[in-house]
């Protein structure tokens, strides 16, 4: 062989070894990472069904509740109180006595008036009997007859400052608070006690003008206070103002709450809804389910394994459901939790919910496995022993 022909021969083996290992390392291993590669994962989920029901439409807001009947009550006279009757949280009635201002001065009052009373009242009987004589003159007689009455009347102011010595309740209510205390020397007028009537308690509310077509008089209303988180309080729409504030743009809305129990107190602040609304027998959603952007509503549903993403037209809303009006059927399968993973088409894996894959225990597949190579072995031992 010649230099040339053993250099050409060299060369074409060099060159066949490095294509095989080329080709070795292109082979199998590298071509199942590239699959591995683009194998879809599927993304785990949970899912909801769309379910038919009654949802209520409301007009939610905030408030603070008030008494419709209050009084400060005042004291009528002057002088220095003796004695309460009652303390603050006490319920009282119209009339009750609530507090005593001493009465000395007011009963030598009233004693004095009536004494002066009584000799007027002598001495007119006397002048009327000479009178019907002639005796004496008309004027006279007349004088002394509006004497008597002016002195009637100061009788009886002196024995009605008397009773206002006991301070009376003006309406039915609890006593809210107590402005004074026993050795205080009040003055006429001077407040003493707060009375609020807690039935009914009213929220009183302002309510946007463009609202205005949505608000009637007798609509059902529900409120929840910070105190009583566990508890909604029913109501009705009482009154509605009949006009517009035209510097804020909204009308007085006032409700009233019932309360047989006693919880609430007015100062509460508390939500509160109008329900002005009701469809039943609709179609609703999971909120959950529903993603939102740009006033444009989508859920994701299910179908053979993967999930689609499906635009729907909302309704009504509350704390639970969307209604949908276009977009979806009763019995539909959506994704209502791990669907800010998805996208359209994706493949997906229900691990809680409607459309989930029981899979099958594994010692039931290890039995299987077992049975079949105990079937397996039985079928070359048979064969052996041919």
């Amino acid at each position: 062989m010649t230099i040339a022909s053993r250099a050409r021969y060299i060369f074409l083996l060099t060159s066949a070894l490095f294509f095989g290992l080329f080709l070795t390392g292109c082979g199998p291993d590298e071509k199942n990472k590239d699959d591995d590669e683009k194998k879809e994962v599927a993304i785990p989920i949970r899912t909801t069904e769309v379910i038919q029901g009654d949802i209520k439409a409301y007009y939610p807001t905030t408030t603070t509740l008030e008494s419709e009947f209050e009084a400060l009550v005042v004291a009528k006279v002057g002088g220095v109180v003796e004695k309460f009757y009652v303390e603050e949280g006490d319920q009282v009635k119209a009339g009750q006595p609530l507090v005593q201002i001493e009465t000395d001065r007011l009963k030598l009052e009233l004693a004095r008036s009536a004494s002066e009373l009584n000799k007027m009242k002598n001495e007119l009987d006397r002048t009327a009997a000479i009178y019907k004589k002639k005796l004496v003159s008309s004027e006279t007689y007349d004088r002394l007859r509006f004497e008597y009455e002016s002195q009637l009347s100061q009788y009886e102011l002196s024995k009605l400052e008397l009773n206002f010595a006991t301070v009376e309740a003006p309406i039915d209510g609890v006593i809210s608070k107590r402005y004074v205390k026993v050795g205080n020397m009040i003055r006429t007028n001077e407040s003493v006690y707060h009375i609020t009537d807690f039935d009914p308690l009213h929220a009183v509310i302002y309510v946007p003008e463009k609202e205005l077509n949505k608000i009637a008089v007798g609509q059902v209303a529900q409120v929840q206070v910070d105190a009583r988180t566990d508890k909604a309080f029913n109501g009705f729409v009482k009154r509605i103002s009949p006009i517009v504030d035209a510097n804020s743009g909204t009308f007085k809305v006032t409700i009233e709450v019932s309360d047989k129990e006693n919880m609430l107190k007015p100062g509460m602040f508390g939500r509160l809804l109008i329900i002005y609304d009701e469809r039943n027998d609709t179609v609703l959603v999971d909120k959950k389910a529903v993603l939102s952007e740009d006033n444009n509503h989508w859920v994701f549903v299910l179908r053979d394994g993967r999930a689609f993403r499906q635009s729907i037209k909302p309704g009504y809303v509350n704390d639970e459901h969307f209604e949908v009006l276009e977009g979806l059927n009763i019995g539909d399968i959506v994704v209502n939790m791990g669907q800010n993973s998805l996208k359209d088409d994706s493949l997906i894996e229900v691990i809680e919910g409607p459309g989930k894959v029981e899979k099958a225990p594994e010692s039931d597949d290890s039995e299987e496995k077992d049975k079949e190579t105990e079937s397996d072995e039985e079928v070359s031992a048979t064969e052996g022993d041919e």
